[in-house]
């Protein structure tokens, strides 16, 4: 049995009827949503551009920049879901398979 780590089902749900409430599922082919989600990861890495490392850090503790972080993420989180969706690609267990890959490539110092 799969555990969920990333998505549940209603989050894809809802993003495809979001898509169908508006008619945009035309224009939600992979590359149009790859380029969407590259636009989305450049405006959260935006935010941090020009912080020091110290400020990165702390960049939640800031209300208005905290704010602008979650709707980065989450506009971030919800192209990569919806591109994940278009191409029949089950995210959670993609990421499940990497997590053992990666420990069995970089395994735990004994």
């Amino acid at each position: 049995m799969t555990t969920k780590l990333l998505v549940t089902q209603g989050l894809e749900d809802k993003l495809l009827q979001f898509a169908r409430d508006r008619d945009w599922e035309q224009y939600y082919a992979p590359r149009n949503l790859l380029m969407a989600l590259v636009g989305e990861v450049g405006e959260l890495a935006e935010i941090f551009q020009w912080m020091t490392e110290a400020e990165a850090a702390d960049a939640m503790r800031n209300p208005e920049t905290a704010q602008r972080i979650r709707e980065e993420m989450a506009d971030v989180t919800m192209y990569l879901v919806r591109l994940a969706s278009v191409l029949r690609l089950d995210l959670d267990a993609a990421v499940q398979e990497k997590l053992l890959s990666n420990a069995r490539k970089y395994p735990p110092n004994a």
